[in-house]
Parts: C-alpha cells; sequence; structure tokens
C-alpha cells in the first residue's frame, strides 16, 4: 500500500483474500491519495489503488456514507486482487471531500462523478466502469442516462421509488412540518443533530426521476442490478422496476443479502467480477 499525503511514499503490504480459492494469499497494491476538483471548486478526496490494469473501476458510495465503507472497501479489496485498478472517492460534502453535506443533491453527486471520469480520461486512463451502493447506485445510472461515454454501470442496491423511505427518517408529518418550518433536523437516538433536510433538499430527492432515467439510458450500455433479497432499506422490488426498463439490463438477486451485503461480500465480489470481465 502506497501512502501518500504530502511526505514520502511508503510501500507497505497487505493481505488479499482470493475469491476462488480457499488459502490467504498475499499480494502488493498501491494507494494513493488524490484530490480532484468538481465544477463547484470544491476538492473531491479519493484513494487510488494501483493493481496493474489502465483502466479502472470507479466505486462510488451511499447515503451519508463514504469511500472507507465495509461494502466500499470489500470491493476494493476483490477487484484489485483480481489486478483490476480501482478508485473509491468521497462525494463533496461527505466523508474528507469539502463542501457541505445536503440531502437530495442526486445530480450535484453526478457532475462530482464526471469530474472524477474526466480527470482520470486527461491522464490517458479509460474507466472500465462505474460501481455505485445505495444512493451511489442511484448516482451512477443517472450519470448513464446523461452521459454516454461509460459502457458498464453496475448499480448495487439502488432506489427506483425515490418517495419511500423518506418518511421512516424524517417521521409521517414531514412534508406539513417542512412547509411549516422550511426544514427537518434529523436527530441520532441520542437526540443530536445528524443532518439537516430543506424543504428545496426534500424536493431535490421527491423530483429525481429514475424512472426517466432508466428509459434514458443508451442500450450499448451494459447495466447489472444487484440487489439483496433481505435488503430492509431499499426492498428488492426496486431492481425489479429497473430491469423492466432498462434495455441491456441483467439482474441479480442475491439471497439472503441485506443492504450492507456484509454477510454476503464473496457472493457481491463475484457476481461484480463476473460481469466487468464479460464483453
Amino acid at each position: 500500500m502506497l501512502l501518500s499525503d504530502g511526505g514520502s511514499p511508503v510501500l507497505l503490504r497487505r493481505p488479499f483474500t482470493l475469491l476462488h480459492s480457499s488459502p490467504h494469499e498475499f499480494s502488493s497494491v498501491s494507494q494513493e491519495k488524490l484530490i480532484i476538483r468538481n465544477t463547484f471548486g470544491e476538492n473531491l478526496v479519493g484513494i487510488l489503488h494501483e493493481a496493474g490494469s489502465t483502466e479502472l473501476v470507479i466505486l462510488c458510495h451511499g447515503f451519508q456514507s463514504s469511500k472507507e465503507s465495509k461494502t466500499i472497501l470489500n470491493l476494493a479489496d476483490a477487484l484489485t486482487v483480481e489486478n483490476i485498478s480501482v478508485f473509491r472517492f468521497d462525494f463533496a460534502g461527505n466523508g474528507d471531500s469539502e463542501g457541505s453535506f445536503q440531502y437530495g443533491n442526486y445530480w450535484r453527486e453526478v457532475e462530482d462523478l464526471r469530474a472524477v471520469i474526466l480527470h482520470f480520461l486527461r491522464q490517458k486512463r479509460d474507466t472500465r466502469a462505474i460501481v455505485g451502493h445505495s444512493k451511489g447506485g442511484n448516482v451512477v445510472l443517472l450519470y448513464a442516462s446523461k452521459y454516454h461515454d461509460i459502457s458498464k454501470i453496475i448499480n448495487i442496491s439502488g432506489r427506483y421509488y425515490m418517495e419511500r423511505g423518506i418518511e421512516e427518517r424524517l417521521g409521517k408529518d414531514f412534508m406539513h412540518r417542512i412547509k411549516e418550518d422550511g426544514f427537518i433536523d434529523v436527530r441520532d437516538k441520542m437526540g443530536r443533530i445528524i443532518y439537516h433536510v430543506t424543504e428545496k433538499s426534500l424536493m431535490d430527492r421527491l423530483g429525481t426521476d429514475m424512472h426517466n432515467a432508466a428509459l434514458s439510458i443508451d442500450q450499448n450500455c451494459m447495466v447489472l442490478t444487484i440487489h439483496g433479497s433481505e435488503d430492509d432499506i431499499v426492498p428488492s422490488e426496486d431492481a425489479l422496476e429497473f430491469a423492466k426498463l432498462i434495455t441491456n439490463h441483467k439482474l441479480h438477486i442475491i439471497e439472503g443479502a441485506d443492504h450492507r451485503y456484509l454477510s454476503h461480500k464473496f457472493q457481491l465480489a463475484n457476481v461484480l467480477l463476473e460481469f466487468i470481465r464479460s464483453n
């Protein structure tokens, strides 16, 4: 692992578990911290895993998450052990990246992803696939509906019915409260404010049209949707809607998997790898 943050790089070694074999084997993959400026003047922070391939797979995290989520880290390990280079990064307002956290913000995160892809294009490196988990799944699908330069899209547990899940986070009377007060503070079990939802950001979420986005994806773009059958955050029926609408689409439901796949990380990785390697 190559650590570089202003000082001299140091090469470390870390173990990776091969997906197709039982013993633990060792491999070295260099890691480098990169800062990429988005079109809004904010610095996006990411980690580049150099594993031998000139092409990259870009990993996008979910809501209130970061490039350090266990789901993202497990996918990075699975790809790099197969000599596929990876870039994982924080959207603006998340993790180490600049900017303020915003509820909604789907299309703005699409532009963050665009800035990342263009950065590597300027470095003469093509993006082999973009992978998004949860909200990141929505972002990669929206990206494919607007930009038609990535041939493989992997949507892991993305949401189709954008109006669902809001009541669980904001309360049953969320629309009345936000109309009356202009905002809602979402708190944790200790009563501490986790994030702030404005009427504008709520409308951003509700106005994000995944139906139209799915229909706008180019037929030459290959899309894989992966979903856990026991997902209690985004029901697996959302995945079925994408399968109905996207022309060049594969659907894989992982039986028993929840939203984070931590007990099914090898199944998730193997489905992902098979799709990325396919023609």
